[in-house]
């Protein structure tokens, strides 16, 4: 199926991480330009970029999304930008309650999760106002916990659902700078990537998981960017939220002896 975006180019935020590889990949095996962002892996970014057979349609960028100017930057430097995916973002490792939480917490989730996403909008939609883009398309990378909500991560899970009055509020405007641009936000589960494997060593982990999805596997980094690369050829397609999360429902599906999470990992971890 020809998607159409040959000679495109993506602007990847946060692809030095897990789910920014996979996009980074996507894109590229479509004959896209990618312009591959991270903020503080550089160095592992450019020697990850130096193996790829693609590495001539690609390009390097630094920038701080929570910093206007800096993200604004490296748009600036990347030329028209036809797509754009705001996948760069951190959830607190440690959970606490939101009683618990210390001010600087929170605000550093808000900041690496709406406001970065916002300003990355932002420099994107100028981006498309100065080159004159037709057929532009920002995607958001969110999350469930907008929608079921994650105890302990109460931060996380309000800058996520700032995404959805984001994404729905912008695709009545970059109508006005593009009359057929659109944007979409896409809310992955719980993703095995190369970064979050260690995790499923836990398998009382990968049993809850699952425990709340009719599929009983985890999705794969490739299955958040497969999808990510379709919403962003699907020309009539706007405003919408789609999930990949294997079904998830805020309630269990399965009992604890119904699943095996031996098998869901290998499943998660087979190439």
């Amino acid at each position: 199926m020809d998607l159409h975006l040959d000679g495109k180019t993506v602007l990847v935020t946060g692809a030095s991480g897990g789910i920014g590889r996979a996009l980074a990949l996507a894109f590229a095996a479509e004959g896209a330009r990618v312009v591959c962002h991270t903020h503080s892996k550089r160095a592992e970014l450019d020697a990850w970029l130096a193996e790829q057979d693609w590495r001539d349609r690609a390009v390097a960028v630094t920038a701080d999304i929570r910093d206007p100017a800096s993200i604004a930057a490296a748009f600036e430097a990347s030329g028209p930008v036809d797509i754009c995916i705001a996948n760069a973002g951190a959830r607190p490792a440690a959970s606490e309650r939101l009683d618990a939480c210390a001010d600087d917490r929170v605000r550093e989730t808000i900041d690496a999760n709406l406001l970065g996403s916002m300003w990355t909008a932002r420099a994107f939609l100028r981006n498309v106002a100065q080159h004159g883009v037709r057929g532009a398309s920002l995607t958001f990378i969110g999350s469930t916990a907008a929608t079921f909500g994650e105890a302990g991560h109460a931060d996380y899970a309000a800058a996520k659902a700032g995404l959805i009055g984001l994404m729905r509020s912008l695709k009545n405007e970059i109508v006005t700078l593009d009359p057929i641009g659109r944007v979409n936000l896409l809310e992955p589960g719980w993703t095995a990537t190369h970064v979050d494997r260690p995790a499923l060593r836990n398998l009382d982990n990968v049993r809850k998981v699952v425990q709340t999805m009719p599929l009983r596997q985890l999705a794969r980094a490739e299955d958040i960017a497969q999808t990510a690369l379709w919403l962003s050829a699907a020309r009539h397609v706007t405003g919408q939220i789609i999930t990949v999360a294997g079904g998830m429902e805020g309630r269990l599906l399965w009992e604890p002896g119904d699943v095996d999470p031996e098998a869901i990992r290998a499943n998660a971890q087979r190439e």
